[in-house]
């Protein structure tokens, strides 16, 4: 994964601000973000549905099926995690939010159990 580069000094303050995240899940979660982005044909605003989609498309390229178990161990087992996580890094100055982003954007996207599990892509390489 190649990580964004954050300074120590945030790293410990998201470390700091919910330990139930390891801090690969916030650089994680920023490069799904990247990921989208540069996906796009004009640079926009990504919603959280986008980001969501995003972090599984990214953890099963990077991870395959061991990638609802990488996100698990970094304390990620809903979308409502990425969600906690995004507002994390608003808060930190890292990301920006419109008005009407909320956390509850992100819940509800999609179920882990079938988006890594049941619905996982074995026929695609």
């Amino acid at each position: 994964m190649n990580d964004p580069q954050i300074g120590d000094d945030v790293l410990v303050r998201l470390d700091g601000r919910n330990p139930r995240f390891h801090v690969k899940a916030y650089l994680f979660v920023l490069s799904a973000l990247q990921s989208v982005s540069d996906s796009l044909e004009k640079r926009r605003h990504i919603s959280g549905t986008e980001l969501a989609q995003g972090v599984r498309r990214l953890a099963l390229e990077q991870y395959g099926p061991m990638a609802r178990t990488v996100l698990e161990h970094w304390g990620v087992h809903a979308t409502e995690d990425l969600g906690e996580i995004v507002f994390d890094l608003v808060d930190c100055g890292i990301l920006l939010k419109q008005d009407e982003d909320s956390p509850e954007d992100f819940r509800g996207v999609y179920d882990f159990e079938d988006a890594f599990e049941h619905n996982y892509p074995w026929g695609r390489a």
